[in-house]
């Protein structure tokens, strides 16, 4: 399967090293880090609700979410804010829509094209001044976590899909056997479940992005 994919999978997941890809979800996910004491802010971005209107506001883009891609370390400027939920926030609103519920990338049997409802809310957002391509995946992400993958350079470069990614993953996907693994691991690593298959996958790549060896 692994020389098949159209992306590049992070070493542990190439090597078969299931322990190793455990402790790495365990470090991004359960372990202070050294210099704060405290989790990475990342590892609050799964389940952060702090109004408990995540899923009532699915398909409105509120600043809560604008608050909450800072905890995946970007921010919307204040210009971009302004138009994300001001002028152009029914217009988005209305796309996000179009995406449909919450599901799976692994279940979506079609290959995405620029025609496509989320592929066309990515460009939306894109055209909002300040908002680029890893702002973008991370608002997408926020409002619909088990379809969309994150972006950012790192992860792009780990997985080999800086010049497209949405489509590679779904493909490296949507056989079934790279999603269900990956959800192994993350019960092994004692994760919630709010925590999707393509969230694990972002994870272990950025981790080893960053020069995360696992300790097993």
């Amino acid at each position: 399967m692994v020389d098949q994919l159209p992306i590049r999978l992070p070493r542990v997941l190439r090597d078969g090293d299931d322990d190793g890809a455990v402790d790495v979800l365990q470090e991004y996910f359960t372990r202070p880090l050294r210099k704060t004491g405290y989790l990475r802010t990342g590892a609050l971005w799964d389940s952060w609700d702090p109004s408990g209107n995540r899923d009532r506001d699915a398909n409105i883009f509120t600043a809560e979410d604008l608050v909450a891609v800072t905890l995946l370390s970007v921010q919307v400027p204040a210009q971009g804010a302004f138009f994300l939920l001001g002028e152009n926030n029914a217009e988005l609103n209305r796309l996000l829509v179009d995406v449909g519920p919450d599901r799976d990338l692994s279940h979506e049997p079609d290959p995405f094209t620029p025609e496509s409802p989320v592929w066309r809310l990515e460009t939306a957002l894109r055209e909002i001044h300040g908002v680029g391509r890893t702002m973008a995946s991370k608002l997408i992400a926020r409002k619909r976590p088990r379809l969309y993958p994150i972006y950012d350079d790192v992860i792009g470069r780990e997985l080999g899909t800086k010049a497209a990614h949405l489509e590679p993953v779904r493909e490296a996907l949507c056989d079934g056997e790279l999603h269900v693994r990956l959800l192994d691991l993350r019960v092994r690593a004692g994760l919630d479940d709010a925590i999707p298959a393509i969230r694990v996958l972002d994870v272990l790549a950025w981790m080893q992005g960053k020069g995360y060896k696992p300790a097993t």
